[in-house]
């Protein structure tokens, strides 16, 4: 089923909801929603979990407001979600764009009620470089696609398909994945690319507690497989699982793959 949750400023944001057993909270990757995920939805919920897919502001079937794309404020979104569902003993899982923002979550709401995290090809603890981190893009290169996002924004989610996945994917699948990005509002993906560009986490790992799966693909031209390497040095209870086949949607590129890794993750002890 689908709830609309209406969070602290009236806007109301999109949370799927299938199956039941332990949450499985997951938040998408820019500029897509929770449809990204639709692979892993029968599997879990056959699995006796339960999938709890948010569409962040301005994504996918949520409102599109003018502000509010900062990791703060999405955070808060999440929050908001959590609270409405009444959530307990859950598990945060965010991809790309989403693992920083459940970072941000951890940090600013606390991990009382979290089980386990999971980061899949996460844009974190930085998107872009700086004069003391040298991993992934550099600031000007999330200005070009901001460039070509206002130039033609169907052109730029078509040639982002070809970044993202590393496996051939069928001219379907690529316009499925196109449609994704197109029914995120133009400026909220502008938004969010500056939130990408800007922000900085790396403050924020080391007080992460809960045990922590880092999925990353190796040959991820989005978000580099250095950031996975950089995330399980600074989070204490942490494990990385490369994909050695995958680029940066490694739930497409190795599907098989991924579904058992997150089964495995979901039921383990979370003990290292």
């Amino acid at each position: 089923m689908g709830h609309y949750i209406e969070v602290e400023d009236g806007v109301k944001v999109y949370a799927e909801d299938v199956g039941s057993g332990q949450p499985v909270v997951f938040i998408h990757g820019w500029p897509l929603n929770s449809k990204s995920f639709e692979s892993q939805i029968s599997i879990l919920a056959q699995q006796n979990f339960r999938f709890i897919g948010i569409d962040l502001r301005g994504y996918g079937k949520s409102d599109k407001p003018w502000s509010g794309y900062d990791y703060d404020t999405a955070a808060s979104d999440v929050k908001a979600v959590v609270d409405h569902l009444k959530l307990e003993n859950f598990v945060l899982a965010g991809f790309s764009m989403g693992g920083p923002i459940a970072i941000r979550f951890l940090t600013k709401f606390g991990q009382q009620d979290v089980d386990k995290l999971l980061l899949m090809g996460a844009a974190a603890p930085v998107f872009t470089q700086r004069d003391d981190f040298k991993i992934n893009l550099k600031p000007k290169e999330v200005d070009d696609i901001i460039k070509q996002i206002k130039e033609d924004r169907p052109a730029f989610l078509a040639q982002f398909a070809d970044m993202f996945f590393e496996q051939k994917k069928s001219p379907q699948f690529l316009q499925w994945f196109q449609q994704l990005g197109l029914e995120a509002g133009a400026h909220s993906t502008i938004n969010s690319a500056i939130a990408l560009r800007d922000e900085d986490l790396r403050g924020e790992l080391a007080g992460i507690t809960v045990p922590t799966a880092i999925f990353h693909g190796k040959k991820d031209g989005i978000c580099a497989y250095e950031l996975g390497e950089e995330l399980e040095k600074q989070i204490p209870n942490s494990v990385l699982v490369p994909f050695k086949d995958s680029g940066h949607g490694i739930n497409a590129d190795e599907p098989e793959r991924f579904n058992n890794e997150l089964l495995s993750f979901l039921r383990s002890s979370g003990v290292k």
